[in-house]
């Protein structure tokens, strides 16, 4: 109930407090006292009454009214607050392996670098683990995504020149080469789609869904379970 329209309601018949002036508790002046004897068995003081009961009436509806907006208010905002974290906007770089579009979030990424020369490491037959490279000054292990997701290299860049991307996680820094970075993109956090189950692929099982990007649809990747991955790998 609007609080103005109470206000005015209450306010419409003022209450005629006679009896403190007039009756019993007053000066008993009153005329009515010789029918009625008493402010008790009067009609306005029972008038007075019903009407004191009415307002109380109508302000338990106002207070409930008030309780009922605020548990609205609290639930559109509740909506509201759950709405706004699908609208999150998140990012993840784009990079091209193979033949395989892939995304990583940039909450991973270090840096790309350009290419450098690779290591190998004795006695290391795995074909996901690549060797050691040189990244400012520090020597990192090279992992090959091409290897882990055993992805065509059909569009690979034949004369070797690729990309770096350089990525950390829970302490741990890793380097993969890849043929072409396309960027960082932007979406939201509601707007990643399931992965098909029907998606036969070595990818999809570290695959946190498929973004929309640039009219195709890219894998991106959980990065917890990227080094997980890669690391018994190197084990």
């Amino acid at each position: 109930m609007d609080e103005n329209k109470l206000s005015g309601a209450l306010s419409a018949e003022a209450i005629d407090d006679c009896w403190n002036s007039i009756g019993v508790r007053g000066d008993s002046s009153c005329p009515e006292l010789k029918e009625h004897l008493r402010c008790l068995n009067c009609p306005t003081y029972a008038r007075a009454a019903l009407l004191l009961l009415d307002r109380a009436a109508q302000t338990t509806d106002l207070a409930q009214g008030w309780a009922q907006s605020a548990e609205d208010a609290a639930r559109k905002a509740e909506l509201a607050s759950a709405a706004e974290a699908g609208r999150r906007r998140e990012s993840a770089l784009v990079f091209r392996v193979g033949e395989e579009w892939l995304a990583l979030s940039t909450d991973a990424v270090i840096e790309v670098a350009d290419a450098r020369v690779v290591h190998s490491l004795p006695h290391q037959r795995n074909r996901a683990v690549q060797g050691v490279l040189n990244i400012r000054g520090a020597l990192r292990i090279c992992v090959s995504l091409m290897g882990l997701f055993q992805i065509a290299d059909g569009h690979s860049d034949k004369r070797g020149r690729k990309h770096m991307i350089v990525v950390e996680h829970e302490g741990q820094t890793l380097v993969f080469p890849v043929d072409e970075v396309a960027g960082v993109h932007r979406y939201a956090s509601d707007g990643v789609a399931p992965v098909p189950t029907t998606l036969a692929h070595a990818a999809t099982q570290y695959t946190r869904g498929l973004l929309d990007w640039r009219e195709h649809k890219v894998g991106l990747l959980d990065h917890g379970l990227l080094f997980y991955a890669l690391n018994r790998s190197m084990a």
